[in-house]
């Protein structure tokens, strides 16, 4: 299990995430739970973006992962972080307000070509995305990541990178939080002039672990895991690297 590295102070967070924030208008109906804290409630308050996504995978699974992770981030770290994340879309002109874009769930996801150059522009300016398959997402995630980099593969993110050790030391690297195949958990990555701008989590399934208990009756221990990967994850994104 990964252990605490690095207290976090306020210093380190870029002013930008400090600004006023704006929720998206969803390009469908959104779930009751996913509906977005009104804005003044996130002024000053960054938090994580959901991508909402079309193709018809069911990218609100989960929704109680992300006030999870956020509670935790905030109890941890002292980072003002908002109680609830906002949904996006791709062509959502407030999406590079948030650092910290957050994509998951079952089956299929689809993004035109404006999409694309919306989410590529995101990434290349500072962004960051964790796509985290709910497992059923890995062959349609990997045929849009490869239409969004034709130019670049993903790569495995080894061990020693910061994102393993931000906050929270993982010297195996991405912790394994549920069976699925029954394989090792994968952590891929693409990377910007030297940033890693994309993470995808495959065969761990990080959003379950980050749910209410009850939901899917992990042990305690694996949850903590996928938490601590979760803050990795979110600080990594202010950063770019370790404090």
């Amino acid at each position: 299990m990964g252990r605490a590295r690095h207290p976090v102070l306020l210093a380190f967070i870029p002013a930008l995430i400090l600004a006023p924030v704006m929720a998206a208008a969803p390009i469908g109906p959104a779930t009751p739970d996913l509906i977005a804290a009104p804005k003044a409630a996130l002024v000053a308050a960054p938090t994580v973006a959901r991508l909402q996504y079309r193709g018809g995978g069911d990218w609100y699974a989960g929704p109680s992962a992300i006030p999870n992770l956020l509670a935790t981030i905030r109890s941890r770290t002292g980072i003002p972080v908002a109680e609830r994340e906002v949904v996006v879309t791709p062509l959502d002109p407030g999406l590079r307000d948030y650092p910290f874009l957050f994509m998951t769930g079952h089956g299929n996801v689809s993004f035109d070509e404006a999409e694309r150059r919306a989410l590529r522009g995101y990434l290349e300016a500072g962004g960051f995305l964790h796509a985290d398959d709910n497992y059923g997402l890995d062959e349609a995630f990997r045929r849009e990541v490869a239409a969004l980099f034709p130019d670049r593969p993903m790569v495995e993110i080894p061990s020693d990178h910061p994102v393993f050790h931000t906050f929270y030391d993982f010297p195996e690297g991405l912790p394994k939080i549920h069976e699925h195949d029954g394989e090792p958990p994968e952590a891929w990555g693409i990377f910007h002039e030297g940033r890693l701008v994309l993470f995808y989590s495959h065969e761990t399934d990080l959003g379950n672990g980050w749910e209410d208990p009850e939901v899917h009756g992990d042990p305690p221990a694996l949850r903590e895991q996928a938490l601590r990967m979760g803050v990795n994850l979110f600080l990594y994104s202010l950063t770019g690297k370790a404090p």
